[in-house]
Order: structure tokens, then sequence, then C-alpha cells
């Protein structure tokens, strides 16, 4: 006689499952993560905190029996700088954010042009590509301006320089190129 055993088992850990979602949640908490709150919430501090130093400063030369009276007015001076002083220091915040993500990408891609130059240099077929690319930007440039220019013997005297150029750069590039072989 046959008999057939189906085992049913889990295939999920529980302990892997969990770890997975616990992954995920950080990860849609990165996603939504806005750095501006942040430093906009220390520059409040901040000012806040000096503020209340100074509050703190003039109401320490009251009489001992008007302690409860200074307390009142340095919380007073805290939560009234809180009030005025948190548009401002959110949008100081969100400027000096918006500057820093600006410099970092100007570095970025610098950096990333130092490394395609110093490739190309070594390459002789991407340094043709970008005198290549070079010479397009130059047509590009001399067809805008000649768009504004009026006069058709400008823009024809125009393009024919920008052909002169690109066709130099091409022998030149395939000069370079063919030199490696040589």
């Amino acid at each position: 006689m046959t008999s057939f055993i189906q085992p049913s088992f889990p295939t999920v850990h529980p302990g892997v499952a969990r770890a997975e979602s616990v992954v995920g949640a950080a990860r849609s908490l990165y996603k939504n993560f806005d750095s501006t709150k942040g430093l906009s919430t220390m520059l409040l501090a901040a000012v806040v905190s000096a503020l209340v130093v100074v509050a703190d400063q003039l109401v320490d030369t009251w009489a001992e029996g008007h302690l409860l009276a200074a307390w009142v007015a340095v919380w007073a001076v805290g939560f009234a700088a809180i009030a005025l002083f948190a548009g401002s220091a959110r949008r100081t915040a969100v400027r000096v954010v918006a500057t820093l993500d600006a410099w970092s990408l100007r570095q970025a891609r610098a950096r990333a042009d130092q490394r395609l130059w110093a490739t190309a240099l070594s390459d002789p077929r991407i340094m043709a590509d970008l005198q290549v690319a070079m010479g397009r930007r130059e047509v590009a440039e001399v067809a805008a301006s000649a768009e504004k220019a009026p006069q058709s013997n400008r823009i024809a005297a125009a393009m024919l320089r920008t052909f002169d150029a690109m066709d130099a750069k091409a022998l030149n590039a395939a000069n370079y190129r063919m030199s490696a072989f040589r």
C-alpha cells in the first residue's frame, strides 16, 4: 500500500520577514526625511536659548521676592521667541540646504569632468568623441547666433567658419586616433 505525505512547511522564516519589514520601514523613513526640518529646529533652539539667557541675566537682578514673576518672564520670552522666529528659521534652513545641495552638485560634476578628461587623455576614441561633441556645440551656438543676426551673409560666413573648424577638428581627431596605431 502506498501513502503520500504532503508536509506544509512555511516558505519564509518569521525572523527574515520581520527584518525585511524593518528595512522597508527604514527606507520609507529615509525617503521622507527632510534635513531642513532638523536644521530649522536647531537654528530656532539656538535663537531661543540666546534670548532666554539674556532674559535670565536681566531677571537675575530682581529681588528674591519676585521669583515667580521672573520665572514667568523667562518662559514668556522663550515662547515669544519660538513664535516669532520659527518661520525665519525654517526659511533660512531651506536656503542653506538648497545652497549646499547646489554646491555638492557642482563639485560632483567637476569631479566627473576631471575623470572623463583624464580618461580621454589616455584613450583616443574618447578624445575624438569629445572633440566631435565640442564641434557640435559650436555649431549649435553659431546657429543660435545666426537666428539673431538679420543678415544672411553673416550667417553664411559664420556657418562656413564653423564647418571649417569642424573639419579641422575631425582631421585632428582622425590623425590622433591613427597615431596610436603607427
